[in-house]
């Protein structure tokens, strides 16, 4: 069982910019793809970008194209998302999982989750 832990989540105003990160325990991170998550009050789970295990294959959804940067250090067991020029509209709970196969849009392709951490950002 992997066990994920994000961090790096706070207040931030529009245009700022934060660091999340994905620190896996009990089992290695190294070969899983991950994918991030957010989830606004009142809705949906939904997709942010994926990194494969090797880190080569990356995809994004298209609201974070050009702002947001997922990468991966295997030897830290940890995975980031690296957010700029943040939007009102990027304020959510935001998770990593690892993923399990099937699309990776989808949260039931996902088996472990953390337990998430919150960006708010003010206009």
């Amino acid at each position: 069982q992997v066990q994920l832990v994000e961090s790096g989540g706070g207040l931030v105003q529009a245009g700022g910019s934060l660091r999340l990160s994905c620190l896996a325990s009990r089992r290695t991170l190294r070969n899983y793809a991950v994918g991030w998550f957010r989830q606004a009050p009142g809705k949906e789970r939904d997709f942010v970008a994926h990194i494969s295990w090797s880190g080569v294959s990356i995809d994004y959804a298209d609201s974070v194209k050009g702002r947001f940067t997922i990468s991966r250090d295997n030897a830290k067991n940890t995975v980031y998302l690296q957010m700029n020029s943040l939007k009102p509209e990027d304020t959510a709970v935001y998770y990593c999982a690892n993923h399990r196969d099937g699309t990776m849009f989808l949260t039931s392709s996902y088996d472990y989750w953390g337990q998430g951490t919150q960006v708010t950002v003010s206009s």
